[in-house]
Parts: C-alpha cells; structure tokens; sequence
C-alpha cells in the first residue's frame, strides 16, 4: 500500500469519527462500559488466582519421627526426603522447637506444657514442601513408607478440596473473561454496524466505481481501532486510580498472609495495557465484522 493512499485511510477513518456524531459517542460509551467491566473482573480473577497459588505454596507435609530413632537414623530419614522427586524443600524442627511452637500457639495456657521441657514426650518433625502443589499427597504416600517415619500429617481432605476449588474457580474465572470479552465484540459490532448502515449507500457506489474491499475496508478497520483505544482511555483511568488506592489503602492491613493483592507496579500497567489492546482488537474486528456484509455487492 502507498503511504498516500494510507494516509488518505487514515484521514477518513478520523473524519468518521467526527462525523457520526452521538453515533460515536454510543460506540465509545459500548466500548468503556464492557471494558470497564472485563478490567475490574480481570483484576479480581487474576488477585484470587495469586491467593490461590501462595495457599497452596503454604500447603505443608508434616513428617512425624518414631521417638526411639536414633541420629544417625533421623539424618537418613531427611536424606532420603529429599530424594523423593518432587520435593522442594526440607526442614527440620526437632522436637524442643515443636514444644515451643505449641506453647506460643496456645497463649497462657500453653505455659502448662512447659511441665515437658525436661522430658519433652512430643516428636521430631520434617517439613516437607512439594515443587509442585498437586504433588503433596503422593510425596506424602511415599514419605510414610520410609522407616523410622511413626505418621505423616498434611490434612489431606482439606488439600484435596483446596486444589479442587481451585482448579474450578480459575476455569469458572477463565469463561466469565472470554464470555465478557464476546460479549463487548457482540455490542460494539451492533453498535458499529448501524453507524455503517448510515453509509451502506456510499460503499455501494464505492463498489460499483471498481473500489476494492480492502480500500472501502481500511476506513472502517481504522475508525474501529480509534473507538477502541478512545473506549479503553476511562478504563485504565479507573484501573490506575482505583487499584492505586487499593494498594496504599488495604495491602498493609490486612492479617492474613495468604489474603495479598499484586503490587500497583507492575501489575496494574500490565493490566491497563492489556485492557487498551483488548479495546483495540475488539473496535477493529467489531467494525471488520459490521462492515462485511455490506461489501457483497
């Protein structure tokens, strides 16, 4: 294509712009509402599926030791953990420490415990994480066959239906996204194609002269790509604003470890760059898709 005959594309898709009016603005309203709605859910699915991961990254294998094991037995015992495939990381914590984990776990009364301090009746334990979540209860099945190991604890009904819940609510998160995303390609087409029907006359005569489609097309695809950023610009505004005050606001006061939005930078940019490209291809491929028909001449 010839930079003149671009130029002149561009310059008609800008013209379309100013020309439809409230046409216009209802195509960019389209776009900003759906958009806004897509960002916000996008930006809640994406912090659940970061709770998610770093619950899961908690999920711990608490390797109970026979108490008539010896040292020597107890050092094998954690070698041979960590040789188990999967295994990430093994810690020990000997059975002084798990005392002391009780007590302050358990506040005031928790000081009655320290009756044992001489003749500590509790175990010594490894703490085994998995690379791999989903790999904890077979790493678990494995550990408890090693001898010298009396019981391995790591919740295993709870586990099973974490990962379950999971698994459902990134797949449920997943369609509501692409739904959405269909969704504001079926209203911004719609909202497009009537503007277009205003001009059906015009791409006729176009068409009867020897106008390519891709010559009547370019205008539109072009139109289409401005309403799109345009409809994208309150969006991120929203996105930035809003996630900015979530951050200052709620990230540092909140109790639980797990419980942690992504930090403003760089995820939020990431986000509003994502929404602006999402706007982009949704104004493009709605006003491709409006402006098809009327090109069978």
């Amino acid at each position: 294509m010839k930079f003149s005959t671009f130029r002149r594309h561009l310059r008609e898709g800008f013209k379309n712009i100013f020309r439809n009016g409230w046409m216009t603005v209802a195509s960019i309203g389209a776009v900003t509402t759906t958009l806004i709605l897509v960002g916000v859910f996008l930006a809640l699915v994406l912090n659940l599926n970061e709770m998610a991961v770093n619950i899961e990254s908690d999920v711990e294998i608490n390797t109970m030791i026979d108490l008539t094991a010896t040292e020597e037995e107890i050092i094998t015992i954690g070698d041979e953990i960590e040789q188990i495939s999967g295994v990430d990381s093994v810690s020990f914590s000997s059975n002084d420490d798990e005392l002391a984990k009780l007590v302050d776990s358990m506040g005031e009364e928790g000081e009655s415990w320290r009756l044992f301090e001489q003749d500590n009746p509790l175990n010594h334990v490894y703490i085994v994480r998995a690379q791999v979540p989903e790999d904890t209860e077979r790493i678990a099945n494995e550990i408890e066959t090693l001898s010298g190991v009396e019981s391995v604890v790591f919740g295993q009904d709870v586990v099973e239906q974490l990962f379950e819940f999971n698994k459902y609510a990134r797949t449920i998160g997943l369609v509501l996204i692409i739904a959405l995303v269909f969704t504001a390609i079926f209203l911004i087409s719609n909202t497009i194609k009537i503007t277009i029907m205003a001009r059906s006359t015009e791409i006729g005569i176009q068409k009867l002269v020897g106008a390519t489609n891709g010559f009547i097309r370019w205008p539109f695809f072009i139109e289409g790509l401005l309403l799109g950023i345009l409809g994208s610009i309150i969006p991120v505004a929203v996105i930035l604003g809003g996630y900015y005050y979530l951050d200052k606001n709620f990230s540092g006061n909140i109790s639980f470890s797990f419980v942690e939005i992504l930090p403003f930078s760089p995820f939020a940019w990431q986000l509003s760059l994502m929404i602006l490209i999402i706007g982009a291809v949704i104004g493009v491929w709605g006003s491709v898709m409006s402006v098809r028909k009327f090109l069978k001449v």
